[in-house]
């Protein structure tokens, strides 16, 4: 086999990685017929004909049907117009490939958004807020609860996109307490007692019927269990017990007026 030619239909195969089948139909199709053949009736192929090749894989790679790539071939265009044609099929191509895969990604987004968030989910969204040991201790302790039961319910579903959600609710009203705190607004005053009042309600839309007696409860062990005390205080000195205090103000608020 030479470097420049002529080659025969079985050396151009293996110098393309086009098949030799191919090759007959593309001559049969008049798409690429050899510029000779030999005295025994072989097809000989030039370096016009590899390079008119080139330019139908070209085409072929874009899924261009075999009668456009003739026709665009036919045109009495150079070969620096047939590469500028060619480089503009393969940006267009690229760019709706490109969109195809931000489709794709997309749809998978939405559907990976519909699936409950894994530990790992869990883990990245609360760092040390969220811990095993303490999600089996929390089981032992308040398994047989229907509280229990109703959190585990609902938050069996709960996709990373919720608890996302959830996360941001929680500590939009912990910043709201620690404001109030550095404001010296009173535990039982109007500011305090209305954050409290939103964390109850988020208790009860997310995870279970908590009410304000229940709540209170809850407020209570934000004191008395060091490890609620300290991921309180952590964020504010002293804001765990403020955030008891508001708790019950908001509570006796509503007991006095139901």
């Amino acid at each position: 086999m030479t470097a420049e030619g002529p080659w025969t239909v079985g050396q151009l195969a293996e110098l393309t990685g086009v098949t030799v089948r191919t090759l007959h139909h593309y001559d049969d199709i008049d798409l690429l017929v050899p510029a000779r053949r030999s005295a025994a009736g072989y097809r000989l192929y030039s370096a016009t004909d590899l390079e008119r090749l080139a330019q139908i894989i070209v085409y072929r790679r874009l899924e261009l049907p075999l009668d456009q790539i003739a026709e665009l071939l036919a045109s009495p265009t150079s070969a620096v117009e047939q590469l500028q044609r060619q480089r503009a099929a393969v940006i267009s191509r690229r760019d709706e490939l490109n969109q195809l895969a931000d489709a794709l990604d997309r749809a998978l987004e939405r559907i990976m958004n519909q699936q409950p968030a894994t530990e790992a989910d869990l883990r990245e969204l609360f760092g040390d807020g969220y811990s095993e040991d303490y999600q089996t201790e929390a089981q032992d302790r308040w398994g047989d609860t229907d509280a229990w039961r109703q959190s585990s319910a609902r938050a069996k579903n709960y996709t990373k996109s919720d608890w996302a959600e959830i996360k941001a609710e929680t500590d939009a009203i912990n910043a709201d307490f620690i404001a109030a705190l550095r404001a010296s607004e009173p535990a039982d005053g109007d500011i305090a007692t209305a954050v409290a009042e939103r964390a109850r309600r988020q208790i009860d839309q997310r995870f279970y019927d908590c009410s304000h007696e229940f709540h209170r409860n809850l407020g209570e062990m934000y004191v008395s269990d060091p490890r609620f005390a300290a991921s309180y205080d952590v964020q504010e000195p002293g804001l765990a017990r403020y955030v008891r205090d508001a708790i019950v103000a908001n509570c006796q608020r509503n007991a006095a007026t139901g």
